[in-house]
């Protein structure tokens, strides 16, 4: 749908109606104007009513066509300048993807989303080095006192890093 403009003008979406907010900041500028010297006495009063009674964006534009910014009246999207494209990239989003498949974008958002929840909510961090080391330890011991003694030992240190481990984070979460 495409909103035609003020014949007048030709400027789009000056047929929109517009409230209070809109026709206070024009009856602002005026002021300006007229403190400035732009505007004498019977010219503020008779664009002051106007404003006043203004219903739609064109019709405040008109009251401001031969002034200066800032006229009060705001900016719509279409009227401004809009900045030029820079070679290389793209105006939204990453650079270089702007030909990729959006599902696909999609699904590897979601996979990093959940893959970064994966690892904060179960604890999943950076390796811890208490596996290289259990291991170290099992195969010392299963060496040189036996298999079995090796196993029970590495079980108990197992167990023991957990309960400080656990201890470690009810303490955290304690606080």
């Amino acid at each position: 749908m495409t909103r035609t403009g003020d014949p007048r003008t030709g400027t789009p979406l000056d047929g929109l109606r517009i409230g209070d907010t809109e026709r206070d900041a024009v009856v602002v500028a005026l002021h300006d104007h007229f403190a400035a010297g732009r505007l004498d006495r019977g010219e503020l009063d008779e664009r002051m009513d106007a404003a006043l009674a203004a219903k739609t964006r064109g019709d405040l534009r008109a009251l401001v066509r031969d002034l200066p910014p800032p006229h009060g009246l705001p900016e719509a999207a279409e009227d401004r300048p809009r900045p030029a494209p820079v070679p290389g990239r793209v105006p939204w989003g990453r650079p270089g993807l702007m030909h990729a498949d959006p599902h696909r974008m999609h699904r590897q958002r979601m996979h990093e989303h959940r893959m970064h929840w994966h690892r904060h909510a179960h604890g999943h961090g950076p390796p811890s080095p208490a596996f290289p080391l259990l291991l170290g330890v099992f195969l010392v011991l299963t060496f040189t006192v036996g298999a079995g003694t090796g196993l029970l030992a590495v079980l108990g240190i197992a167990m023991a890093v957990w309960l400080a481990r656990a201890v470690r984070v009810a303490a955290t979460l304690r606080r």
